[in-house]
C-alpha cells in the first residue's frame, strides 16, 4: 500500500475513499488523532487518485461525494465517533523493529549504568580512545546507547521514537540503519576530536533525523516525512545555545553539528536520485 495524503476531516475522507470505490480503486482511511491518513491499495492507480484528489479539494461539498458515500451506505453510520485514547498501542504501532529495537537497547544500557556504574559499562561500549579499542568494530556506533541522566536519555529517545519510526515507515529499515551507522561513526569521529571519548548519547544519530526528515520534506511537500520549520528552528537554537554554553551543562556539540551534516547530505542524495515521496508497506 502507499498513503497518498492527510486530511484533517475524516468524514471528507471517508467520502472521497467512497467516490474511489464508485470508481473501481480500492482505498482504506487510518485515522492519526483527528486527522485521516487516506491509503491505495494499488499503487498503479496512483496518477489516477492524485488527479481525483485535486478536484475533490476544490469542493469536498459536491453532491456527487455525498451520493457515492449514500451508495456506499457509510452515510449516519457514526464510523468517526471518538474512541478512548490508548497511547501505548499507539506508540508501538508506529515503531518498526529497528526504532523499537534501539530504543529497548538504550534503555537496558542506562538501567546497567545505574547498576554497575558509568565507567564499567564505558569500558564495554564508549567510543575507541586508543589503537587497541579501534579493533573492536562496535565500539564506533555502541557509544549512542550510553546516556548520564534520565533526562538526556527521554530527550533522545522522545526524538528517535518521532523521527526514527517517520522514516523507518516510510523509507524503509534500511536507510535508517545505514544513517544511524553513519552519523554514528562519523559524529562520534568529530566528537572524539574535539573531547575525547568520554561521550554518548543518541543526539549525534538525533541531529541527523532531523536534517534528513527537513530535508526530504522540503523536496517532497506533502509527503509523509515533514519537520515542521518551527522544530527545526528549535534544534539549530538549542545548538547555538551548546556552543555559547548558555545552558551550563556538557553538551557534544561536534555530534550534533557532524550528525546535522549527515542527515542534510543523505537526504541531499535520496532526494536527488528521486526516490519517491511513499513508501510500499
Amino acid at each position: 500500500m502507499i498513503r497518498v495524503t492527510t486530511l484533517s476531516n475524516p468524514r471528507q475522507a471517508q467520502a472521497f475513499i467512497d467516490y474511489m470505490k464508485s470508481q473501481g480503486v480500492a482505498m482504506e482511511m487510518q485515522l492519526q488523532g483527528r486527522a485521516a491518513e487516506l491509503w491505495l491499495a494499488d499503487d498503479e492507480e496512483l496518477a489516477r487518485v492524485e488527479a481525483a484528489l485535486e478536484i475533490f479539494l476544490q469542493d469536498p461539498l459536491h453532491p456527487r461525494y455525498q451520493a457515492a458515500s449514500w451508495h456506499s451506505g457509510t452515510v449516519g453510520r457514526g464510523h468517526f465517533r471518538p474512541q478512548p485514547a490508548s497511547w501505548l498501542p499507539a506508540l508501538r504501532s508506529k515503531a518498526g523493529p529497528l526504532t523499537l529495537g534501539l530504543t529497548i537497547a538504550c534503555v537496558l544500557v542506562y538501567i546497567l549504568m545505574n547498576v554497575l556504574g558509568d565507567e564499567v559499562v564505558m569500558r564495554w561500549l564508549a567510543f575507541p580512545a586508543d589503537q587497541s579499542q579501534r579493533a573492536q568494530p562496535w565500539r564506533w556506533v555502541s557509544h549512542i546507547l550510553l546516556h548520564f541522566s534520565l533526562l538526556h536519555l527521554l530527550f533522545n529517545l522522545v526524538w528517535w521514537w518521532y523521527l526514527g519510526s517517520a522514516m523507518e515507515k516510510y523509507r524503509g529499515w534500511l536507510p535508517l540503519a545505514v544513517l544511524t551507522l553513519l552519523s554514528a561513526a562519523i559524529s562520534g569521529l568529530v566528537q572524539f576530536h574535539f573531547s575525547g571519548a568520554l561521550f554518548g548519547g543518541l543526539s549525534g544519530v538525533v541531529y541527523a533525523l532531523m536534517g534528513y526528515v527537513w530535508w526530504y520534506g522540503e523536496k517532497n511537500p506533502g509527503g509523509p516525512l515533514q519537520m515542521p520549520r518551527g522544530v527545526i528552528v528549535f534544534a539549530l537554537l538549542w545548538l547555538i545555545a551548546g556552543y555559547f554554553d548558555i545552558l551550563g551543562i556538557a553538551i557534544a556539540n561536534a555530534a550534533h553539528v557532524a550528525g546535522l551534516a549527515i542527515g542534510l547530505l543523505m537526504a541531499f542524495w535520496d532526494t536527488r536520485r528521486k526516490t519517491g515521496a511513499g513508501r510500499h508497506r
